[in-house]
């Protein structure tokens, strides 16, 4: 734990100057869109539609304080939830397919975004928790750099499916305070068909030790709020499919041993599970218990079971 007051890593970038030009560069790879590992090159600039079915403006489905992520996020007065349309992933089990798979919710410019984020501080959140985040990152930089302007103070979470590319990360650097990543599979064959990603686990991997690399693992200040790290989760699927106990061990020593993990029970079947029979039950107790021991004889030990 630390007692320091600090300011989150993005107002330094913005009063170099550096927010500003990372700005640029992210929304100049919108003309042939590359900013997800899909790389899809849609000249999003111009309105057409990327593989995330997403144009130049980012939309948003709601946002508010959330009191039921991590304690280390919601705290008490929660986190400062910005739930984004559509994912450059397509979950085929979703249990909140109808914002990450419809076009739900209204599209904002940054100033708009910035004004959320802003409402969120003033409500007295902890954080600002940008869900799905992947293929919006040219946009969210635009509104926090105009946010950071305006006042913006709170820890940035960087809530994401963990299908995110190294070039992208690196424009995050110093800018994202906690990257919150799943790790979804172990098996790149289950990667393509429940999530059309075939990529998936080394992308993951990949962007996992990036996500490390910028951040460290989780600190928390006196209060027992998460102030910057890396803090990953993991939903268990049924019948092993998610790979548990080959990500548990690549988490404990390829990553660090104090990574914090939260071990995921709430799967069940939704959106389209029911096309795969492997899918379409809920985990049992004792899959759920067998993960978490996965992850403690791996040698994990900052657990979050839920």
């Amino acid at each position: 734990m630390t007692d320091d007051v600090r300011e989150p890593s993005y107002v330094a970038l913005w009063r170099s100057g550096e927010l500003a030009r990372r700005v640029q560069a992210a929304y100049a790879r919108l003309a042939a869109c590359d900013i997800c590992p899909r790389r899809c090159l849609a000249n999003r600039r111009a309105g057409e539609l990327g593989s995330c079915h997403t144009g130049e403006q980012a939309r948003v489905s709601s946002f508010g304080p959330h009191h039921g992520e991590e304690n280390p996020l919601r705290g008490w007065r929660g986190s400062g939830t910005i739930f984004f349309t559509r994912c450059n992933l397509h979950c085929q089990y979703c249990q909140n397919y109808d914002i990450s798979q419809t076009d739900d919710g209204d599209a904002v410019e940054p100033e708009e975004l910035a004004a959320i984020m802003l409402q969120l501080q003033a409500w007295g959140c902890h954080n600002i928790n940008l869900v799905s985040p992947t293929h919006v990152v040219p946009q969210i930089l635009a509104a926090l750099l105009i946010a950071a302007q305006a006042g913006l103070r709170l820890p940035l979470v960087y809530n994401t499916g963990g299908y995110d590319a190294l070039d992208t990360l690196a424009l995050l650097d110093g800018v994202v305070d906690i990257y919150m990543p799943d790790m979804k599979y172990a098996d790149a064959d289950f990667g393509l068909r429940y999530s059309l990603a075939p990529d998936y686990p080394t992308v993951n991997r990949a962007a996992v030790k990036e996500m490390h690399r910028q951040v460290g693992d989780l600190q928390l200040d006196a209060r027992g709020l998460a102030v910057r790290g890396l803090l990953v989760r993991h939903l268990v699927l049924p019948g092993g499919l998610a790979g548990t106990e080959a990500i548990v061990r690549f988490l404990a020593t390829e990553i660090s041993p104090h990574t914090y993990l939260n071990v995921m029970a709430q799967y069940r079947p939704a959106y389209r599970a029911g096309r795969y029979p492997e899918l379409n039950r809920p985990i049992s107790y004792a899959e759920y218990r067998a993960a978490v021991q996965a992850a403690l004889d791996a040698g994990l030990h900052r657990l979050d079971e839920r």
